[in-house]
């Protein structure tokens, strides 16, 4: 595992797109190194979906993608009730025996990862999944790594990475202080 880089700032913050690069590489990399015909991405809800979808395009992938929202399955459920914007999952292809890249946009804690893989549990066992995620930036609480990473970035305290799009698709990250 690279290690994590100093805190940034919102004048520091790496480039998304130059994330978005590597990120890129690195799964075409692991899909050429599985069987032909059996990969698929899944991304969650919503910057891992849209990682996802640009993804499956730029890579020229046949075979469907799917998309997650693992509200359901957070363990903190029962602490923050339902969040505001549930998207329905989108899993139009058998889970058995596929190999999956998993992809969302802020790999932090490994809970949102965790869920992911219950849900896909509940569509049937994959082969393997293997993760992809546009920002790792550390501190983990369960042990999950991702095997593809755009980088590895650390904010300030008390602030969190933010990944949108513009209109014409590029992808933007921002930090976000959280209010205590």
């Amino acid at each position: 595992m690279a290690p994590i880089t100093p805190a940034y700032t919102p004048a520091t913050l790496p480039d998304a797109e130059t994330l978005y690069g590597n990120l890129l590489s690195a799964v075409r990399h692991i899909i050429q190194s599985l069987p032909t015909g059996l990969v698929h991405l899944v991304g969650i809800h919503s910057g891992g979906a849209w990682l996802a979808q640009r993804l499956h395009k730029d890579l020229g992938l046949a075979q469907p993608m799917g998309t997650l929202d693992i509200s359901f399955y957070r363990d903190d459920f029962d602490k923050i009730g339902l969040h505001a914007q549930v998207m329905p999952s989108e899993i139009s292809f058998p889970v058995a025996d596929k190999h999956l890249i998993l992809v969302d946009d802020v790999l932090y804690t490994g809970r949102t990862i965790r869920a992911a893989m219950n849900e896909l549990f509940d569509y049937g066992r994959p082969a393997s999944i293997r993760l992809a995620v546009l920002v790792d930036r550390g501190g983990r609480e369960l042990p999950i790594a991702a095997v593809a990473v755009g980088g590895y970035v650390e904010p300030a305290p008390a602030a969190s990475f933010v990944l949108s799009q513009t209109d014409t698709g590029a992808f933007v990250l921002n930090i976000e202080t959280k209010e205590h």
